[in-house]
């Protein structure tokens, strides 16, 4: 297994992916996913109508950390999550500055009914 292969199975591990891959710790990709993920809610409507699923957002980056637009990669299978899943980032407005200079990133965003 070559060092490529290690590297994105730690990501795979971590459910995150960076672009250039090289370019971004893995403590920044972290980082953003909670800042992100902070801004989550379950839509009431979604809630409602029992609806689950997984999202998962990309979302560009600028170089001094502000969120430029996002845009969905694997749709959750509801219109509703997915609508959350693009606003989430929009609504953090900015991350910190990433290491590698403005990147991509993908967050899943997950909605599970307990």
């Amino acid at each position: 297994m070559n060092l490529i292969d290690k590297f994105s199975l730690s990501l795979a591990a971590l459910a995150l992916t960076a672009t250039p891959a090289f370019a971004q710790s893995a403590d920044w990709q972290r980082q953003v996913a909670r800042i992100i993920g902070s801004k989550q809610t379950y839509p009431r409507t979604a809630q409602m109508r029992g609806e689950e699923g997984t999202a998962r957002v990309r979302v560009y980056v600028g170089a001094g950390g502000a969120v430029e637009r996002t845009e969905l990669v694997a749709p959750s299978g509801s219109s509703t999550l997915d609508k959350e899943a693009l606003a989430m980032p929009t609504r953090a407005g900015s991350v910190p500055p990433p290491p590698g200079g403005a990147t991509t990133i993908v967050v899943p965003v997950t909605w599970k009914l307990l």
